[in-house]
């Protein structure tokens, strides 16, 4: 309980409880439970037709989900989608511009949809075209813009009712990687200005760079929930390389550690460990104690690539109907 001093804890940006979807016969989201604190950046990872899409769809009212309950900013998403709406704002996969307007006359007529007033609607476009770096190509169609500049006006587009949340639904497909680390550049800087980003992503690395919380979406449910660094280390993989200069050396390091996997080709032990400070230490102390020096050493953690890949699957050895009840 918290203590006066401490206040009340802040109500989440956006919260589900028991979300369900299905078409058909077809299942897409079993009961899902989301909680996410205002002004960070939330990911939803999964691998394609896990629901991922179909969340951003209901959390923002473009559909209705079958089950469950939902709230955004404040607003409930079955019985204030109005409130809802007016909070949020949504980037979808595709640049949802009029290539035949320009850049300034796509953020305008947004302004207009929005009801911004004249002025304000176009001091709004000048700041955006300006934030985002496109003041200088104001004038020209959007049909001529890169993929990177075109995300950039659609985010900016987004950005001209000034929402509290924003839904990036794989924001950066398909462009290079200059123009994805640009983009990352933007959503850091909205949320440092206390906006809420929910992103949903097949780029794990963009996950890892962007997100102060992960959730991993299969089968319709969330499998696994934390931090980058949390998820990491519920997976199994983490090892210590050691490499040696002879076979002499290599032989007797290999009686050192019995377990440790060899790879005879190139002189290496691979030693399981998380490779942490007093694992190393431990590591090298035994080196020592059998007279044995390394000629390299490298540390293997595992990475969000390995988690999305424990955590999803078709129902193998692997898959998260194995690992979820340790992992959660």
């Amino acid at each position: 309980m918290p203590t006066p001093s401490e206040g009340p804890p802040s109500p989440p940006a956006v919260s589900a409880i028991g979300l369900r979807k299905a078409y058909g016969d077809k299942t897409v989201l079993d009961g899902i439970d989301l909680r996410i604190a205002a002004g960070t950046v939330f990911a939803l990872l999964g691998p394609n037709g896990a629901g991922k899409t179909t969340t951003v769809q209901i959390l923002s009212t473009l559909i209705s989900a079958d089950g469950g309950r939902a709230q955004v900013a404040g607003h409930d998403v079955a019985t204030s989608p109005a409130g809802v709406r007016a909070a949020v704002g949504v980037t979808g996969q595709f640049a949802a511009l009029d290539d035949l307007l320009t850049a300034e006359e796509n953020l305008l007529l947004m302004a207009d949809l929005l009801r911004l007033g004249r002025h304000e609607g176009r001091s709004r476009a000048a700041e955006l075209l300006e934030r985002f770096g496109i003041a200088d190509v104001a004038g020209r169609r959007a049909a001529t813009f890169s993929g990177g500049m075109r995300r950039r006006l659609d985010l900016a587009m987004t950005l001209v009712g000034r929402p509290r949340v924003i839904f990036l639904d794989e924001p950066t497909t398909g462009l290079d990687p200059r123009s994805r680390r640009t983009m990352w550049e933007t959503v850091r800087s909205l949320v440092a200005g206390g906006v809420t980003v929910f992103l949903t992503t097949q780029y794990l690395e963009e996950a890892d760079q962007l997100a102060d919380r992960i959730a991993v979406l299969d089968g319709g449910r969330i499998v696994a929930e934390g931090t980058s660094d949390e998820l990491k280390a519920r997976i199994p993989g983490g090892h210590v390389q050691l490499r040696f200069a002879d076979t002499d050396t290599f032989e007797r390091a290999a009686v050192a550690f019995p377990g440790a996997a060899r790879d005879d080709e190139s002189l290496a032990l691979r030693v399981a460990g998380d490779g942490g400070v007093d694992a190393l230490r431990t590591l090298l102390d035994r080196l020592d104690a059998n007279g044995v020096s390394a000629a390299g050493l490298s540390v293997h953690t595992p990475d969000l690539d390995d988690v999305f890949l424990a955590l999803t699957g078709d129902g193998g050895p692997d898959s998260p109907l194995r690992l979820k009840e340790t992992l959660r």
